[in-house]
């Protein structure tokens, strides 16, 4: 299972409403596995219906798009794409970002 969760370091909350697409790499090519909306709590529980393979997979995040719909004309990151191996399909892969307008971290979470 492949999860995430934004919080908005700036505001002090959750980042609601933000689009985050799932996708997984074939050779060169990436290729759309699921999308989600963050939620209330700033979470995409789920991007899948099934399972999940082994492969390496990339979340990509429409931070630019969140930061227009908080006032700021001109987001200076218009995206953040995360980049990750997923070995065991069993485990739970769970991916928070902390954001703020001109910053960003992410890490492997629980």
């Amino acid at each position: 299972m492949i999860t995430t969760h934004v919080l908005d370091i700036a505001r002090g909350e959750p980042a609601e409403g933000l689009t985050v697409i799932l996708e997984i790499r074939h050779a060169s090519e990436w290729t759309p596995v699921g999308r989600g909306s963050t939620d209330g709590k700033g979470r995409v529980d789920s991007f899948t219906d099934g399972p999940i393979s082994p492969g390496t997979y990339r979340l990509t995040f429409d931070v630019g798009s969140y930061h227009r719909n908080l006032g700021l004309s001109v987001p200076f990151f218009p995206e953040v794409k995360i980049t990750f191996n997923v070995r065991d399909i069993d485990e739970h892969y769970h991916l928070p970002l902390l954001l703020s307008p001109f910053g960003y971290s992410t890490y492997r979470g629980a």
